[in-house]
Formats: C-alpha cells, structure tokens, sequence
C-alpha cells in the first residue's frame, strides 16, 4: 500500500495537485454527541443560551472558522477558498446531538479534513461550553459520511 503522503524515501511530503482538474467538491461529516437527560432538559427551542453565549450558535461559528483554518492543524492540508460551509445541530433523542458539517467548494484537492474539522471543532465547542453543567458528555463518533468529486466519491 502507497500513502500519497510519502516521497520514494518515505518521509512525509505535501501532494503536488498542480496536474489535478478543477471540479466541484463536498463533503459531509457527522458527530454524534451524548449530553445527558439532565443537560438536554436544559435547551430550549434547541438552543442553550449560558453565561458564555448560546451553546449551539456558538458552536456553529466555532466550526466554521475550524474548517477555514484547517491546512493550519493538520500538517498535509492545502490551504483552500472554501465556497460554503454549514454545520447543524440537533437535538436527536433524550440524551444526544448530532453535528453536521458540509463543505464545499471548486477546486484541485478534497473538502474531507475540511468537514471532519469542523464537526470536531463545534462538537468541541459545545463540551466547552456545558461543561461547568457536566463532565459525563461523550463525543461518541466523528466520521465521514459522504464525499464528492476529484477521483473517487464516497458515501455511508
């Protein structure tokens, strides 16, 4: 197995995407976040508004600006014009949250670090901001669930 991440002397190198062709690229990754009953009877209208600020808002900027930073945190990323992001966030039974992230944009190289950033970073941001309530909250699982253009697509 070849990692495109290592030249012919296996050290690390950044991919040269200067022979790719534009085309149009997405992604979508999920988190799935436990909160507890106790801290989700505290939401209302799926929102939390605390000393800090609203829970979910701020955590949707917090993503955001995740995604637009990324090639800053993960060492192989290419900095990218993202087009659009949008992270959503829902309140899916009695203890649980799920994160959204979709990124896309027009371009030489995939938008995949770009959304699972982003959905860590907001899942993060809500833990920051409910911790004082509970520590019990569990980031349960982060991945990709679809991917569109460049080589290959990818879908859960």
């Amino acid at each position: 197995m070849e990692f495109s991440h290592l030249n012919k002397k296996h050290q690390p190198k950044m991919v040269n995407v200067s022979n790719k062709k534009i085309s149009s690229r997405k992604a979508i990754a999920k988190a799935t976040m436990f909160l507890g009953e106790e801290l989700i009877n505290l939401f209302e209208d799926h929102e939390l508004v605390t000393k800090k600020g609203a829970v979910f808002q701020t955590a949707i900027i917090a993503g955001i600006q995740a995604v637009k930073k990324t090639h800053e945190l993960i060492p192989m990323c290419h900095p990218l014009l993202i087009d659009g992001v949008e992270i959503d966030i829902n309140i899916i039974n009695k203890s649980e949250i799920e994160l959204t992230c979709t990124v896309s944009m027009e371009g030489k190289t995939g938008v995949e670090m770009e959304a699972l950033t982003g959905v860590s970073t907001a899942a993060l941001t809500v833990y920051d901001m409910c911790k004082s309530v509970s520590k019990a909250m569990i980031i349960k699982e982060i991945l990709l669930v679809e991917k569109t253009g460049g080589k290959s697509d990818y879908s859960l």
